[in-house]
C-alpha cells in the first residue's frame, strides 16, 4: 500500500537537502510526510511518521498553484500563518504566537520562526510521494494511521482534543498581545 513509502520510506530527507537548488522535491501533486529525530513533545515518539500533507489541497472553483517541492519547502522556510504544520510545532514546542502586520495574521515573529526552522532543520525529516489526487489518499492515511500531529480530519486521534487546546490557547493568548511587525 501507498501508506508504507510514507511510514517506512526508503529515504528520508532533511532541510537542507530540500532547500538545495536543484531540489529533490517533485514539482508535482501528492502527499508528503514528516517524521521527527526529536519530537516536539515528550508524549510522541521519535523517528517515526507523525503528519502528513498533500499539495495542492482539493478545490473545486480554481486550480491550485501548489505542488509538493513549493508546500515542503514552504514548512521548512515559511511562518505559521502559511503552515499549519509550523504552527503545531511552534505551540508544541512553546514559542510564542503574535499577531503580525495588520493583526489578522499569526506566526511566530521573525525570531521564533527562525527559531522553529532551526529546531526543524535538525530534528524535521520529510518523504513524499507523488499522487494525482492527494486529498484522497490523505484521507485514507489519517483514518487508517496514527498521525498525532495533524487536526483536520482526525477526531479520533488520542492527541486530538490536546493539540486543538494547546493551538486554541495559543491564539487566545496572541489576540491578548500587542501586533509586532
Amino acid at each position: 500500500m501507498e501508506a508504507a513509502a510514507l511510514v517506512r520510506p526508503d529515504r528520508l530527507w532533511s532541510a537542507q537537502e530540500v532547500l538545495a537548488r536543484p531540489s529533490p522535491v517533485a514539482a508535482a501533486a501528492g502527499v508528503y510526510g514528516w517524521h521527527f529525530e526529536q519530537p516536539p513533545s515528550p508524549d510522541l515518539d521519535a523517528g517515526r511518521l507523525l503528519y502528513v500533507g498533500i499539495a495542492p489541497r482539493y478545490m473545486s472553483n480554481r486550480t491550485s498553484t501548489q505542488n509538493l517541492r513549493k508546500r515542503v519547502r514552504y514548512h521548512y522556510r515559511g511562518n505559521a500563518a502559511g503552515s499549519t504544520l509550523r504552527l503545531t510545532l511552534g505551540c508544541l514546542l512553546g514559542l510564542e504566537l503574535r499577531r503580525v502586520g495588520s493583526g489578522k495574521r499569526m506566526t511566530f515573529g521573525k525570531v521564533g520562526e527562525a527559531t522553529l526552522s532551526q529546531w526543524m532543520a535538525d530534528n524535521a525529516r520529510v518523504c513524499w510521494l507523488e499522487h494525482g489526487e492527494p486529498w484522497t489518499l490523505e484521507s485514507q492515511l489519517i483514518s487508517r494511521l496514527d498521525l498525532p500531529l495533524n487536526l483536520d480530519q482526525n477526531r479520533h486521534n488520542a492527541f486530538h482534543s490536546r493539540l486543538k487546546e494547546l493551538r486554541a490557547q495559543a491564539r487566545r493568548r496572541a489576540r491578548e498581545l500587542p501586533v509586532t511587525s
